[in-house]
């Protein structure tokens, strides 16, 4: 590997890095934000829902602008502008001025994920072996930074602008430097694109298994992070400091798996992998079901990091897989389907809750997330040339160059 290349890798995993903070910062300070600006219960789901909307507007005009305008251009200043919105978000004092945040750290989050992501499958490419889940192990990281330090902005009662404003004043610079080392890829090589979709194009049909896996994936994620604080203070008679650590369990477990998870796809394959995470999170999701006390969710939380963890990098590193020759357009596209996730899981979550019990709730993403089981063929390497979803010969995959998965 040149170093400009593992210059490359450093600066996106920081990138990666940089978001999980941010987003954890907002999405563990919910309660928060809500007493702030005297949000509803029932307005709650709306507010919720408006971040995955636009962010999905974000993504699909990421697809477009891709077209012209380099993905390290558009992270390169994405990035910026959802840490200015977090700390909007924290600042303001009217219910339009949180609207108003919150719709800029949709649009431009939008846009963010799908050009990390875009970034990422091409550096894999590049390397040749799995790396995908070492850039969101970052992300990880990043979201047990920012988990822990709303902790400590709770338990000493600090504004939210006191708790925001140190971690954009450090990381926003930081990103902004790191950023002149991104890396952009380009379409494979003739040789590698003699899968679905080699011909440049996208096919919709080939990429819904993958778009229903990242949609569960994330009704599952948007579960952890928009209704744990409030599932453990509610449901299980938690602390609103206590409220804080699943979240921060969740992406400690979270980042655990991913730091393994790449030696896992290269020895058992994608397709193992996705399946095990599967299972792990229908536990995990169970034992949160059940559970008589707050440490016994916070168990049900772990297992949910440890099974979610794989199932989104492995989805994008598959989209990279089956479109070659249009990696950028197929990771947009797919990208949008983490807001539907979004979208869907957390008013389902809330209305299911408000219906029947916070309980019951937690069983839907459980089945959703089984789901996934039906799908996880789609994960093999090759799938066109090696039998209906079988995964190709690792060997064949190391002496071919090509991404090892």
């Amino acid at each position: 590997m040149t170093d400009v290349l593992r210059r490359g890798r450093a600066s996106l995993a920081f990138s990666f890095f940089t978001q999980g903070a941010t987003f954890a910062l907002l999405v563990t300070r919910i309660p928060a934000i809500q007493d702030r600006y005297g949000v509803s219960d029932a307005l709650l789901p709306v507010f919720l829902a408006a971040v995955p909307i636009l962010a999905g507007v974000g993504s699909v005009t990421t697809e477009q602008l891709v077209k012209r305008i380099r993905p390290s251009r558009l992270l390169r200043w994405s990035q910026p502008v959802v840490m200015l919105a977090l700390l909007g978000v924290g600042s303001g004092g009217q219910m339009a001025e949180l609207a108003v945040a919150l719709g800029v750290f949709g649009l431009a989050v939008g846009a963010l994920d799908a050009s990390m992501n875009m970034l990422g499958v091409s550096l894999q490419r590049t390397y040749g072996r799995s790396i995908m889940l070492s850039f969101h192990a970052a992300y990880s990281l990043g979201g047990i930074l920012g988990a822990s330090l709303a902790w400590v902005g709770a338990h000493w009662h600090l504004a939210l602008w006191v708790s925001y404003l140190p971690v954009v004043a450090v990381l926003l610079p930081a990103a902004l430097l790191g950023s002149r080392w991104y890396v952009d890829g380009g379409p494979a090589p003739a040789a590698e694109g003699e899968g679905r979709g080699a011909g440049g194009g996208v096919v919709f049909k080939v990429l819904l298994p993958l778009c229903l896996v990242m949609t569960f994936a994330y009704i599952g994620d948007s579960t952890v992070s928009n209704w744990s604080a409030k599932y453990l203070k509610d449901v299980l008679g938690s602390s609103e400091q206590l409220a804080t650590v699943p979240y921060n369990v969740y992406m400690v477990t979270t980042l655990v798996g991913r730091a393994i998870g790449d030696l896992g796809v290269r020895r058992f394959g994608a397709v193992t992998v996705v399946r095990l995470g599967a299972l792990v999170a229908a536990v995990g999701f169970a034992v949160v079901a059940v559970a008589p006390g707050a440490w016994v969710g916070m168990a049900g939380f772990t297992l949910l990091g440890l099974g979610l963890c794989v199932l989104v990098p492995q989805t994008f590193a598959a989209a990279g897989r089956l479109f070659p020759g249009a990696s950028d357009a197929a990771i947009a596209r797919l990208n949008i389907f983490n807001y539907v996730g979004f979208l869907i899981g957390s008013p389902l979550v809330g209305a299911l809750g408000d219906a029947w019990s916070y309980r019951g709730a937690m069983l839907v993403p459980m089945v959703l997330v089984l789901v996934t089981l039906v799908y996880a063929r789609s994960f093999a390497t090759r799938p066109d040339r090696y039998g209906g979803g079988h995964e190709r010969p690792r060997t064949a995959d190391v002496g071919r160059g090509s991404n090892g998965l």
